[in-house]
């Protein structure tokens, strides 16, 4: 058990788990490194610390910490952490992203698309790990996978079309009479991702004979207007898109389609743990430890522009059966045997 005064120095920097092993190739890295940490959403004032991280976190920041600890990187003695985030707001991020340089941090820890593209706007020469981030290549985040170029690597959330017909094949699996489906999407940038997404979306329910019925938000307020125009529409079931906006509002985003009485499916198990039915996606948390394996190779002296950027490998399908219920489906049991996790 770690004495107060350690607890109380890990709460500081804003890691609130215990310390893990060491990976089998690593070592305690002998000097104080610095990281700048910009996200979507964070916790509450009250639960950050004075360098605005938080003081505990859901399952992915617990994933990021302990992956770095098991590199040796542990807060308040080897480690600082310096975060900001967005709330939503996606104006922020280039003023958050040179406040972070401007601190001569050694790396900065980025997540969605919209800091990552700030964070390389804000430096060219720090080294930047990014994560939360859909076909960074189409999006001009990084030169190929292979070999990135430049100083950004890391993770991708997505590993392209497959996982877009999944949602639908599934959708129709758990609701074999649905023939409309509703899209919540954000407003579309002015890259191509959206419209990539968008047509292997289209093409997928082509195959399975599913209407789809496009809404796009980019401010919560819009949300429970596309709501009622799903439900105005007579939408049988909702497919929801892997955005950070998304994330950001997942709790709102499954009240209103529980209200509206809408079978959903999501981008991820967050969403089924606020009370969605259904989510099949990238096994986050592994990906979130999967971080410090690159946060160390930089710190250790390899170039970003060296370190191919990786795709996930695990997929998730997750069943809220206290949802089936309330929504009065009947799951196929074969569906249910699939599940990697039921809750109940």
């Amino acid at each position: 058990m770690l004495h107060s005064a350690a607890l109380a120095l890990i709460l500081v920097v804003g890691f609130g788990s215990a310390v893990l092993p060491l990976a089998a190739d690593a070592q305690p890295p002998a000097k104080v490194h610095r990281i700048g940490y910009l996200s979507v959403a964070g916790p509450s004032a009250s639960d950050r610390t004075p360098k605005g991280c938080p003081t505990r976190g859901g399952s992915n920041w617990q994933a990021l910490t302990e992956g770095l600890r098991e590199y040796g990187y542990v807060p308040g003695k080897n480690l600082v952490v310096e975060c900001r985030f967005t709330e939503g707001h996606e104006e922020r991020a280039p003023a958050f992203a040179a406040e972070l340089v401007n601190l001569k941090v050694d790396l900065l820890l980025v997540h969605s698309t919209t800091n990552v593209r700030a964070a390389k706007e804000a430096t060219s020469t720090i080294p930047i790990v990014m994560y939360g981030v859909i076909d960074p290549v189409g999006r001009g985040l990084v030169a190929n996978l292979a070999r990135p170029g430049g100083n950004v690597t890391g993770l991708t959330d997505d590993a392209g079309k497959q996982v877009t017909a999944k949602h639908l094949q599934l959708l129709k699996e758990a609701i074999p009479r649905v023939s409309r489906v509703a899209v919540l999407g954000y407003v579309p940038e002015h890259g191509p991702h959206e419209y990539i997404w968008l047509a292997d979306l289209q093409a997928a329910a082509e195959r399975q004979n599913l209407a789809l019925l496009y809404h796009y938000v980019d401010d919560p307020e819009e949300l429970e207007g596309a709501f009622r125009m799903m439900r105005e529409e007579r939408a049988g079931a909702l497919v929801v898109q892997s955005h950070p906006f998304m994330g950001a509002h997942r709790r709102r985003i499954v009240e209103l389609a529980a209200q509206s009485g809408l079978p959903a499916i999501y981008p991820s198990s967050d969403f089924v743990a606020e009370g969605g039915l259904l989510t099949y996606g990238a096994d986050l948390p592994a990906l979130r430890r999967r971080i410090a394996f690159y946060v160390n190779k930089i710190l250790t002296g390899a170039r970003p522009a060296d370190l191919p950027v990786e795709q996930p490998t695990k997929f998730v399908l997750t069943v809220n059966l206290k949802t089936v219920k309330e929504l009065g489906l009947a799951i196929p049991r074969a569906l249910l045997l699939r599940a990697d996790e039921v809750i109940e």
